[in-house]
This record gives C-alpha cells, structure tokens and sequence, in this order.
C-alpha cells in the first residue's frame, strides 16, 4: 500500500483514521462485491472526509460514491438499458425514520409488520428481475442504501443495493417495480 502513495497514506493514518477503521471500511467494500483496487480514490476519499465523520459505514458511502465507474460498469453494461428495481420514497422516509445513533453506530428500528411487508414486496420484485434473467438490483437514495442493505442482508444476502450516487450519468436503467410497504 505505500508504494502507491506514501505521503497520502501517511496524512491518513494514523493521523485521520486508526488502520483499523481503514480496513472495516474495506472489508465494508469487499462484503459487498466492490473491487479496492483502486487504493488511491479509496484513500482520498477517506483523507477527504475522516475529518468530518469517523464512522466507517458512512465513509464507505463516501468511498462507494468515489468508485462509481466502477461499480456501474460491474452491474450496467455499456450501451444497455439495465431492468432495475427503486424503492418506494414513502418506504425510504420510515426507514430514515427509524435510524437510531447511537455510540456503538447506527441500528434501525423499524416495526416488525412494516419489515416483513418490505421484505415480501423485496420478493416479489427481486423476482421479476430473477425472472427476465437479470440481477436483482435495487436502487435508493443515497442517504438510505447502508441502511436498507442492513435491513435485506439476513432475507435476501445477494440482494444488490445502489444508490443513485453510485451510477454513471450515462448508464440507461428502466424501473420494472417499485419495493413498498
């Protein structure tokens, strides 16, 4: 990792982040299938915003934004409308809604019955997009992805969470449905 900036990751840690904050937010990036090849956009992101937030789930957010040629083009071929699912902006305001922080981070507590009716309407969408032969990619808000992520990884671990921060201005989607409550 040095040889490729030794003055950046000097600034970084541990004068910004401890390396173990460094590699929560990697393995937070490889959990999800996201290539770290990139080191440098990974460390200037994290030098870039470490000094207004140590939480690594938001910085990796930050990374995922700073790495979004390549992750649009690990799930949107080039010249080809890719079929995704959005989530519901009603569906994303209670999920917003029920983030609690706290020191350990962030949980969400969203009710029981609202959870399972997500869940199920994730299901029935996941499913159109099985069916067509196509990944099953859900797109939210930024603010919302880390969360919904959390919230579909234990029902459904492969589900793909984007967010729209997270893809190319020249990528062509179409929504076939919509995750609700």
């Amino acid at each position: 990792v040095k040889e490729s900036n030794p003055v950046l990751v000097d600034e970084l840690i541990p004068k910004l982040l401890g390396i173990g904050e460094v590699q929560k937010v990697l393995q937070n990036l490889l959990r999800e299938g996201i290539s770290i090849r990139d080191l440098l956009s990974i460390f200037e992101t994290l030098a870039d915003h470490a000094a207004a937030t140590r939480d690594t789930d938001i910085l990796t957010e930050y990374v995922r934004q700073s790495l979004k040629r390549a992750i649009s083009s690990k799930y949107f071929p080039m010249n080809e409308t890719t079929s995704v699912v959005t989530l519901d902006p009603r569906a994303e305001q209670d999920i917003m809604n029920s983030v609690k922080q706290t020191e350990q981070g962030a949980y969400i507590t969203l009710d029981p019955e609202k959870t399972q009716r997500l869940m199920q309407s994730v299901k029935v969408e996941a499913e159109k997009l099985e069916n067509l032969g196509k990944n099953p990619i859900i797109v939210t808000s930024p603010i919302v992805r880390m969360y919904f992520k959390r919230l579909t990884k234990d029902y459904y671990p492969d589900l793909i969470v984007i967010s729209y921060n997270e893809i190319e201005s020249n990528v062509e989607l179409q929504s076939v449905g919509m995750v609700t409550e």
